[in-house]
């Protein structure tokens, strides 16, 4: 039971987190990869979105590869 309360319920809680920030990207957010890798949001669709990570440089990556978004203004 404690096992529970001290592992599992945290990871749960994280992933959930994850996901719903995954589901409300939208255009113009800006995001880091898991990778690492920091850029704005140019177009999304269901499973990839399209970052801008300079002028006129774009990579496709999976939505659930987007591991945090970055307050306006970052890039």
């Amino acid at each position: 039971m404690i096992f529970y309360f001290l592992l599992i319920r945290p990871q749960q809680k994280r992933q959930k987190e994850h996901k719903n920030m995954v589901a409300g990207l939208a255009k113009g957010d800006e995001v880091v990869t898991m990778g690492g890798v920091l850029g704005k949001i140019t177009s999304l669709d269901e499973n990839f979105i399209t970052l801008e990570i300079a002028k006129g440089v774009e990579i496709r990556v999976q939505r659930q590869s987007v591991h945090a978004m970055m307050p306006k203004g970052t890039v």
